[in-house]
């Protein structure tokens, strides 16, 4: 302290002497000093710093000046209230100055300050914005001095920008101030003011803001000059974009206005009407909509408005010498015309109306789409550039609604996609065209548009590769074009070459070549990098591998390696050139290696050396990948020995990508080059094998398991691995411990159980050894106890698949499995798993010649355990599929006549129709089947229901044609029994797949009948019914999106808490109230949450917001599912969440202020910190919202979160773990 009270004197003296320099190196070192945190000042310290700072202000050296502006920013921060408030008073007074350079560096200074305040409501902050803006709007009252004015509203409107909420009792006077100046003569003072009102607008009251938008259309309304209705059209405009969310209830007052005043024949006038309504349509989507045909005929009036230019001539110019049309364009010229900008905002405003209106996708395409298409014409490169963004824009919608629509529903009529392809020639034309531009920009949103074509429309520039070929030629070969321009026409040839077919374009390759081969010795990296992309896709474009081919690809093969091999060979390149030159020289080995044989001992070693590096042994690997998989068998051998061990090793490194690669390869070259693979060459990389089997990563385990059936089927090197032991105790070990794992599913298993099949059809283990091993976990000392439950269904299915590959031991195991069934002394472990691989061997073999094991296994059925009982209905199921003439009419007989054991042998059935893929065998008990169910359907027990609900569907899906409108039928009689209705309708769900079936059509037509019920007297079926619509939202929305319009209104109707369906319960001393329309809302809820991702076009957001308002202050499960919207809503449409963000506020703040009682359970403790934590992701999703951060309640709240150390440590964790949207990710089909 006392060195800092020497030294700062010191200082401060320097900066009185003469010497520039001396000032100079001073004023420096106080800059240091100040932006150290360690800096502590006295009151007389902070005094003279503050005081020569200010005076240095005027210092007449340039440099120092400058210094002292830089000084302020830390110090600031550094001194009391009082200091900062003569720095303000100093800075501001300077302002209105006579001496210009003085105003000038004050400007510079006062904006330093404010930008160097704390955000937030701080006491510093606050006191320097309210004594700024009392000088600022005298400053611009004043009018003496145009670059005074200029300055104040340029530091207004940053402080408004920035802390428009601490100022909200200034705000009446801030407005009276600006107001006077939107008819200043002066144009920048104008523009700055309208700029100072966009952000006030944010912030201000709501009759503030009224008021404005009253004085602006007064303005409009008068009579006066143009340029004057320009600046407050300018200024709606603004306030429009700035807080759209208050906008909407005046737009009915404003919009006619505005499009009045496009038809003035004033060219500016109408660029800024057309601006404004740009501004209408992004910020108010539910207001504008009445009038979105009205602004659309204005865009698609005025983007061919060019008075002064005749397009007529020039295309028949153009057809008469197509070389010249650039020049006859480069010699117009007309400085004094505008029109160029009202066409650029008309194309700008019809961008807007596309990228939001995507309900009127095939309207656009009928008449928007024609009218750009004919003005890719337009002779103002930026306006081009824009109708190519338009247009783009036009395909992406089309993309975008394409992907939610399943494809096998699109009428045979008009659909936006065929609407496109009748357009692609003129498209394509109109493209040709200005292809041959000299301009960059207009060819880069020529390749721009057309790869966005190809995207939505595959194969849709098929017949007409031929057109494109000289654009992509000049601008490939042009001799000064720039990187860009050739990247980007790289990019689009990728993207040509990948979604047509091949033969396409066999006709051009003697064009596209050699500017591809200049393109890769082009001495910029990233062109070298993106051209030998575009070369491995020729590749397999001029010799398909999977399709036959009569093309002769021989006259290219030498020009394509030896391009290839020089980048390959480089060691000075860029790391992005050196894996796509792997990569290209992968493909070309791969497709053309039967032609390069001679060259093959060159160019794989190099690959070798490629593999030992660190940085691109993984792309080599792929590369090796593709030359191992290609059916050419290319002869490998020169580096297969060394290749090997290096494999081997890469399967010990901690790289996930790097191992599932070497295992892909690995297995490719062990199938495919079996002829060289000997025992000694493959064991030290199957050593290296044991580690990866475990259920830490189950993809890895399974690709480990495909090279060791790989290696298993090869009969010398798996015979002598045998008899070395190293096949039995090394690698079967870890494979058995990975049977036991309760995670082993899907795709592992199958690929297990194929392993066990080939140890057994290859006589590497006989089965009935193999066998004993699996069952030893279940059949030890433990009985199965140590293993798992969910284990021995992966075990049984090994067991019955070794068993089914050697006949000769599967009656023998079934005998042994039923034995222990049968006995009494077996636990109930073992007996689970021995009734588990019964089921599995008979749902592959007729047992029904087994004796007495139809009664056995009904025996198991009276078991005390509920495992056993699920077990012994599963075997029953799946040994009926075995045979169903002797198993089917047992079962729905037992189903009649044991009503005990009903619901467990209705689950039999249920197997028993989900393992049956052949409608013609289950044909003949249709009919039983159907009418067993039906006299289940009105069970008093919701779990049989549920039960004959699922059978009724997966029947349904087997036989569509005839039981679809039998359901129908029995929905409809079903008027007086709720419980049948609530049968059906949950059937419905059932035939509702996320795959494409053949009952979709069928489906799609009737659907709305059972939907409807969402509106049934009971409650139980308005439950299931909103269930089914969830279902159909989420696997099939094609199924439901038309029917919309009459099911929302009903959904939204059972999101309202209703009086009616609260009770109280008396338990004890003490009441409960129980709420029965609980379960229903929470399933409205979640309908709607899965109809936010997969039909978002067909929803009203504000109304849909409506609702999400109420689940706020619903209770605590509805809350969180609420949350979870308004997290995605907040990405989705943050517009229009912008609008209602002052009612979704206090709902937040509520939750986050809730204490719960001291006497109350944990649960209640933790429910309330968790509904805190949802509230508080929201809080972060919406903060991410543009603009949401000017929001007056939002801020208050965050300013309470801060203030509270709780939910401060909350909110700090949650925007540092999680994204915004990870809460979002919930399925809740």
């Amino acid at each position: 302290m006392s060195s800092m009270s020497y030294h700062i004197p010191n200082l401060l003296d320097k900066m009185t002497s003469t010497d520039k320099d001396l000032r100079f190196m001073a004023t420096n070192d106080l800059m240091v000093e100040l932006q150290k945190d360690s800096i502590k000042l006295d009151d007389e310290s902070e005094r003279k710093v503050v005081r020569m700072i200010l005076k240095l202000l005027e210092d007449k050296n340039g440099e120092v000046q400058n210094l002292a502006v830089k000084c302020l920013g830390p110090l600031v921060v550094k001194v009391k209230e009082l200091q900062v408030e003569t720095i303000v008073d100093t800075l501001c007074n300077n302002m209105v100055s006579d001496k210009e350079q003085l105003r000038d560096i004050s400007s510079i200074a006062l904006k330093t300050v404010i930008n160097e305040l704390p955000p937030g409501a701080s006491l510093q902050t606050t006191s320097v914005c309210r004594r700024t803006i009392v000088q600022l709007c005298r400053a611009i009252s004043m009018a003496t001095d145009v670059s005074v004015q200029l300055e104040a509203l340029d530091i207004l409107a940053d402080m408004l920008s920035r802390f428009g909420s601490l100022l909200v009792s200034y705000h009446a006077s801030i407005l009276e101030a600006l107001l006077p100046q939107l008819s200043s003569p002066r144009l920048a003072v104008r523009k700055r003011t309208i700029i100072a009102l966009g952000h006030l607008v944010l912030s201000c009251s709501i009759d503030l803001y009224s008021k404005l938008i009253d004085h602006l259309l007064e303005c409009i309304q008068r009579k006066q000059d143009n340029s004057a209705t320009r600046t407050y059209i300018n200024a709606v405009a603004a306030i429009s974009r700035g807080a759209g969310h208050r906008f909407g209830e005046h737009l009915e007052r404003v919009l006619p206005l505005v499009v009045g005043h496009c038809q003035v024949d004033d060219d500016e006038l109408r660029e800024h009407c057309l601006q404004a309504l740009e501004a209408f349509v992004h910020k108010c989507p539910k207001e504008v909509t009445p009038h979105i045909g009205t602004i659309l005929g204005l865009c698609l009036r005025y983007l061919s408005h060019d008075p002064n230019y005749n397009y007529a001539d020039d295309e028949e110019d153009m057809e008469e010498t197509d070389g010249d049309e650039d020049e006859n364009e480069d010699d117009y010229s007309d400085d004094d015309d505008m029109s160029w900008k009202v066409r650029r905002a008309a194309a700008k405003c019809l961008e807007a109306v596309i990228s939001t209106r995507h309900e009127m996708l095939l309207d656009f395409y009928r008449t928007v789409s024609p009218e750009l298409i004919n003005r890719f014409k337009e002779r103002e490169e930026n306006v081009k550039a824009d109708i190519f963004h338009a247009y783009v824009s036009l395909l992406r919608q089309t993309k975008a609604s394409t992907s939610v629509i399943d494809t096998d529903f699109m009428d045979d009529g008009e659909s936006p996609l065929t609407t496109l392809q009748q357009q692609v020639p003129s498209l394509v034309k109109g493209i040709h065209r200005q292809l041959k531009e000299r301009s960059t920009k207009t060819r880069q949103g020529c390749f721009s548009l057309l790869r966005e074509l190809i995207l939505v429309l595959k194969g849709a520039l098929t017949d007409h590769i031929g057109m494109l070929m000289p654009g992509i030629q000049y601008s490939l070969g042009e001799r000064n074009a720039s990187s860009n321009m050739k990247i980007d026409t790289l990019l689009f040839v990728h993207c040509l070459l990948v979604n047509h077919r091949p033969e396409v374009f066999h006709p051009y390759v003697d064009r596209l070549l050699p500017c591809l081969v200049t393109a890769v010795n082009d001495p910029f990296y990233k062109i070298t990098a993106e051209a030998l992309h575009v070369l491995q896709e020729l590749v397999r474009v001029i010799r398909p591998l999977d399709t036959a081919s009569k093309f002769d690809f021989t006259p290219y093969t030498a020009d394509i390696y030896s391009v290839a091999l020089s980048k390959l060979r480089a060691a000075d390149i860029d790391q992005e050139v050196k894996e796509r030159s792997i990569g290209c020289m992968g493909q070309i080995v791969s497709s053309l290696g039967d032609h390069l044989q001679a060259q093959l001992p060159t160019c794989l070693p190099i690959l070798l050396d490629r593999l030992r590096n660190e940085i691109t042994r993984l792309t080599t690997v792929k590369a090796l990948t593709m030359i191992a998989a290609s059916p050419l068998k290319i002869d490998v051998r020169v580096v297969l020995g060394e290749a090997l061990p290096i494999l081997g090793s890469f399967l010990r490194k901690n790289q996930r990508a790097l191992k599932l690669a070497t295992l892909t390869l690995l297995d490719r070259l062990v199938v495919n080059y079996s002829g060289y693979m000997s025992a000694e060459l493959l064991q030290p990389v199957l050593s290296e094998l044991p580690p990866l089997l475990t259920e830490a990563d189950l993809h890895i385990a399974q690709l480990s398991l495909t090279v060791l059936t790989s290696v298993s089927h090869l009969a010398q090197p798996a015979a002598a691995l045998v008899q070395s032991g190293f096949m039995l105790e090394v690698l079967l070990p870890p494979v058995f411990q990975l049977t036991k794992s309760p995670l082993l599913q899907g795709a592992a298993l199958r690929t297990m159980s194929e392993f066990f099949t080939v140890l057994v059809k290859r006589h590497i283990l006989p089965a009935d050894r193999l066998l004993a091993l699996l069952l030893q976990p279940v059949s030890g000392s433990g009985g199965g106890a140590q293993v798992h439950k969910q284990a021995y269904s992966s075990i049984s299915q090994c067991v019955a698949a070794v068993c089914l590959t050697d006949g000769r031991v599967t009656m023998e195991m079934v005998q042994r499995f039923l034995r222990d069934i049968k006995s009494s002394s077996t636990s109930d472990a073992r007996r689970t798993f021995s009734l588990l691989a019964v089921a599995e061997i008979g749902r592959h073999v007729d047992l029904s010649g087994v004796e007495g094991l139809k009664q056995v296994i009904l025996s198991a059925f009276s078991s005390q355990s509920e495992e056993v009982k699920q077990a012994t209905s599963y075997a029953l199921g799946s040994v009926a599929c075995g045979n169903l003439g002797q198993f089917l009419p047992f079962v729905l007989n037992e189903i009649e006549t044991q009503q005990k054991r009903q619901y467990l042998l209705l689950h039999s059935l249920k197997e028993i129709i989900s393992c049956t893929t052949s409608r013609e065998s289950l044909h003949r008990y249709e009919e039983g089947i159907w009418n067993n169910l039906f006299r289940h359907c009105e069970s008093p027990e919701e779990g049989t229901r549920n039960v004959v609900a699922e059978c009724l569907g997966k029947l349904t899906l087997i036989q569509p044609e005839s039981l679809l409108p039998r359901l129908q039928q029995a929905l409809h009689a079903a008027v007086s029994s709720p419980l049948m209705r609530t049968t059906i309708v949950t059937a419905i769900k059932f035939t509702i797949t996320d795959q494409p079936q053949p009952i979709d059509p069928l489906l799609r037509q009737c659907i709305g009948d059972f939907l409807q019920k969402i509106a049934d007297p009971q409650l139980e079926v308005r439950r299931v019914a909103l269930v089914a619509l969830n279902s159909a939202a989420h696997n099939k929305p094609s199924l439901v999106r038309d029917l919309l319009d009459t099911l929302l209104p009903k959904l939204y109707a059972e999101t309202k808490v209703r009086k009616e369906l609260i009770r109280e319960v008396e338990m004890g001393p003490f009441k409960h109230t129980v709420d029965d329309g609980l379960d229903l809302r929470k399933a409205g809820y979640e309908c709607m949450y899965t109809l936010l991702d997969s039909c978002l076009d067909r929803l009203d957001i504000y109304t849909f917001l409506n609702h999400v308002e109420d689940g706020l202050k619903d209770d605590y499960d509805i809350k969180m599912l609420t949350y979870l919207m308004l997290v995605r809503l907040a990405t989705l449409v943050p517009n229009a969440v912008l609008q209602r963000l002052d009612r979704l506020v206090d709902p937040l703040r509520t939750t986050c202020s809730a204490k719960v009682k001291q006497n109350s359970v944990k649960q209640e403790f933790e429910k309330q910190d968790e509904l805190k934590r949802s509230a508080l992701r929201v809080v972060v999703a919406l903060l991410a919202i543009p603009d949401a951060d000017k929001n007056l309640q939002l801020s208050e709240f965050l300013s309470h979160i801060k203030s509270s150390p709780d939910l401060q440590a909350l909110f700090d964790s949650i925007q540092h773990d999680s994204p915004p949207d990870a809460a979002a990710m919930m399925d809740l089909s």
